[in-house]
């Protein structure tokens, strides 16, 4: 079997200089990396040293002739689920670590994000790395196999989540759960149930996500106008 590499959309440091940060975006079944690249504006108007990466998931999607996915959800039987987490989880860790290396930046200087599904990847990645990432943040995903956290986790790094109340793919609770597990585990966590919003990410979330980043990142946030 040959070795699964990523690609993806990216949107270079705009401020033409060496990157000093990285932002690892994560999508949701059936989009592709397209589909969160276009966030990375907002992170760049306050973040001008911080590439942004947005990899198209490695497999098509099995349940629309278009987009991609990190691992099926045909079945929404939770040991499939959680197999298909883990297999896909070394080759973004490939990924992340090829593009640590390519802009000479260290874990303490990358942010991971994900949306709905990515966001599954994106807790199961983050809280299992030896060296910490700045941060994590998730928004409309679920925490699978929490109880794994006990005999896995590696990573205490600060967690931005993020859920719509209304929300018609992944349930609310999954909010509140996976607070109760990072709180149970003295993982640090912000959270954020945002009224009236469905299965997305809305301007509220947007300026949270930049608020975190900057925060994580070690940088003041801007004043108020």
């Amino acid at each position: 079997m040959s070795e699964v590499t990523l690609s993806g959309p990216r949107h270079e440091p705009s401020s033409g200089g060496p990157a000093k940060e990285l932002i690892v975006m994560l999508h949701g079944l059936g989009a592709d990396g397209q589909d969160l690249i276009g966030l990375a504006p907002y992170f760049a108007n306050v973040l001008p040293n911080a590439a942004i990466v947005s990899p198209d998931a490695h497999q098509p999607c099995d349940m629309a002739p278009m987009g991609r996915q990190w691992f099926s959800l045909q079945s929404r039987d939770q040991d499939l689920i959680l197999d298909g987490i883990q297999k896909a989880a070394p080759i973004i860790e490939a990924y992340i670590a090829k593009e640590m290396a390519h802009y000479n930046l260290s874990a303490d200087r990358v942010l991971l994000m994900g949306f709905s599904q990515g966001a599954m990847m994106t807790y199961h990645i983050g809280f299992r790395q030896k060296e910490p990432f700045a941060g994590m943040m998730c928004f409309s995903g679920m925490l699978v196999a929490s109880e794994l956290l006990k005999d896995e986790l590696k990573s205490r790094c600060p967690v931005l989540a993020i859920h719509g109340d209304v929300d018609e793919v992944v349930p609310p609770e999954a909010l509140p759960a996976a607070v109760k597990t990072m709180m149970e585990h003295e993982i640090t966590v912000y959270q954020q149930m945002i009224s009236k919003l469905g299965h997305g990410i809305d301007e509220n979330g947007i300026r949270m996500g930049v608020g975190f980043a900057m925060e994580t990142l070690g940088y003041s946030p801007l004043e108020e106008a």
